[in-house]
């Protein structure tokens, strides 16, 4: 068989570091881990009591459930006996997962928490093909005779005279079968599963080799969800190269993790970055003048040392010795946050501002920003720490093409890209041309061959002056503010740009209390003049980033988060900018009164 099989090459990487620390997880503050050679024996036992179960080569497997080794567990036995992976996001509605379930023919899914499977058992009732839930988590209360906890379904399994089969399945595979289908979070409409084979997924890999450098001893944190392709793509990396992964269940508990987990690699997306710099920014708006001062000192230092480094290899006598005392005053302090030294991080799923990519440099943490999506499996291009250039995602990967259109949409031809949709004919035709994947962003290639994203193509506004406005830049500039939790721009035929603004309401109650500013509900605190003049100050002063046609001229102050329960956000966390301006249009309409 071919050896880019994702299955065969956890088996291999067990083989090599068999005694290794292979993932971890802290569960009632107590840290429980298996070794490579743990993890492969428990893979195959999956695989055995999948195949007791009577599931096929071809069959679809789903998992919906939060991160947790068990997840990937699951996943790799699945591809162990050539059948189809099928994640689901953790957070989906129940409705949600039914419209997945049904058109993919699911017979077989794992969930995690209580959530999780009451959902699924509300759904099996009606579905032609579901048959047999597993729980994940022990202390979930089973329903229904077709539902067993994963110890239960791991005893089935036992018999390792079907590791026989498993072995004849994989010397059957070939690199190019479909591995897994990845629904995508739908911005724009209902959800298209994308289909990736293991060839997909091999050619990422060789795409970091040689580029990014990991290893056995180095630890990453895993707290993006797995059912998103760039935390589950890295992931198998991770695997490969015979690192150690740590699990992570809630994401918002990721700082704390952080400085347990102490990761020397890990992905994230930028509103992590974005969160750590408003955070330290608002520390120093509360703090004496002399700590800012000498903060502000520190991180100049910083960077042009780093710079130095970069550009020279070397930052001369007195900048050196500079940078030794900043990094003792300051610099170290904030690498602390993040759980300390970095090999890199990698950033990716949206827009991060230069200022911030600069502000880590500084302090001496790299962030490797990088553009992708899941039906490329997902980098097109990424910065590395050989080659970076911040405000930008880097140049194409080995063997990918990127070309941009007329209009500026950016396209692809890749051995990553997906062979189409599931089930969904139209669409994939209507995503390819001529062999390019049109991917719907819009971006432009600066002088030294690096790739800017300026926008998506339907997300564009045009005002009614007729001025092209990328809504994500502006929003991007805006939500480096600690005060602010979520920010979309409206402005599409109209003639200003103006917002909807959910505060970030822990930081927010904090303040109105040091100001005696009385409130009982959120809707009271977000109505106050007082509250609106300070975000209205706020905005001016990040205003200046803008042009005068990009800033923000009015906004409404919203009570509560956009969420994806009311359809507002995806899985992924990105906004729906559609159903946004639909359900709040009254709102909207407020704000274009007087135009």
């Amino acid at each position: 068989m071919s050896n880019q099989h994702l299955a065969e090459m956890f088996f291999q990487s067990a083989r090599i570091h068999s005694g290794e620390t292979a993932v971890r997880i802290q569960i009632d503050g107590k840290w429980r881990t298996h070794t490579y050679q743990e993890m492969s024996n428990i893979i195959r036992q999956i695989g055995r009591a999948l195949l007791a179960l009577g599931v096929q080569p071809g069959d679809r497997v789903g998992i919906f459930s939060q991160n947790r080794p068990e997840w990937t567990m699951a996943d790799l036995a699945i591809f162990s006996i050539r059948a189809i992976s099928v994640p689901i996001y953790a957070t989906n509605t129940k409705h949600q997962a039914a419209y997945i379930i049904d058109e993919t023919q699911m017979g077989v899914i794992f969930t995690g928490d209580q959530e999780n499977f009451d959902k699924i058992h509300a759904i099996q009732k009606d579905s032609p093909s579901l048959k047999q839930i597993i729980a994940f988590d022990e202390k979930v209360t089973l329903q229904g005779e077709m539902a067993q906890h994963f110890s239960q379904f791991l005893a089935s399994g036992a018999d390792k005279t079907l590791d026989g089969e498993i072995d004849a399945r994989l010397a059957q595979a070939g690199s190019d079968e479909l591995a897994t289908i990845i629904y995508t979070s739908g911005t724009t409409g209902e959800p298209k599963g994308v289909m990736l084979t293991h060839d997909n997924l091999f050619h990422q890999f060789k795409a970091m080799q040689g580029q990014f450098h990991v290893g056995p001893g180095d630890r990453s944190l895993c707290f993006l969800p797995l059912s998103h392709v760039y935390e589950r793509a890295w992931s198998f990396y991770v695997f490969q190269c015979g690192a150690e992964n740590n699990y992570l269940a809630n994401p918002k508990e990721v700082i704390e993790a952080m400085s347990a987990v102490k990761p020397t690699v890990m992905v994230s997306v930028p509103r992590l970055y974005e969160k750590i710099y408003a955070t330290a920014l608002h520390g120093l708006e509360q703090g004496p003048a002399l700590r800012k001062r000498l903060f502000n000192w520190a991180i100049d230092v910083g960077r042009r040392y780093q710079y130095q480094l970069k550009d020279a290899g070397s930052a001369g006598a007195l900048l050196t010795l500079q940078h030794k005392l900043a990094d003792k005053l300051v610099l170290s302090k904030v690498r602390d946050v993040v759980g300390g030294p970095k090999n890199f991080f990698s950033a990716g799923g949206a827009p991060l501002s230069k200022d911030i990519e600069e502000f880590f440099f500084a302090v001496g943490l790299l962030v490797c920003e990088g553009y992708g999506l899941t039906e490329t499996s997902p980098m097109v291009t990424f910065n590395t720490p050989k080659a970076f250039k911040f405000g930008t995602v880097g140049k194409p990967i080995i063997d990918c093409q990127v070309k941009i259109a007329e209009d500026g949409e950016i396209l692809v031809k890749s051995p990553s890209v997906t062979q189409g949709y599931y089930n969904k004919p139209q669409a994939t035709a209507d995503a390819f041309c001529d062999g390019w994947f049109h991917t719907g962003d819009v971006g432009q290639f600066d002088e030294e061959g690096f790739l800017v994203i300026t926008d998506r193509l339907k997300d564009l506004i045009i005002t009614s002056g007729g001025k092209n406005i990328a809504p994500q830049k502006i929003e991007t500039v805006y939500a480096k503010d600690h005060f602010i939790e979520q920010f979309i721009v409206i402005g599409d035929r109209f003639k200003f740009i103006s917002a909807l603004l959910v505060p970030n309401f822990a930081v927010l109650e904090a303040y109105a209390r040091e100001q005696g500013i009385p409130f009982r509900s959120y809707e009271e605190l977000v109505a106050k003049d007082e509250i609106y003049a300070f975000y209205k100050e706020r905005l001016a002063s990040r205003s200046e980033e803008l042009a005068n046609y990009e800033q923000v001229k009015v906004f409404t102050l919203l009570p509560k988060p956009f969420t994806q329960e009311t359809g507002e956000i995806t899985p992924s966390q990105k906004m729906k900018r559609r159903v946004i301006m639909k359900n709040y249009a009254e709102q909207i309409a407020a704000m274009y009164a007087e135009d």
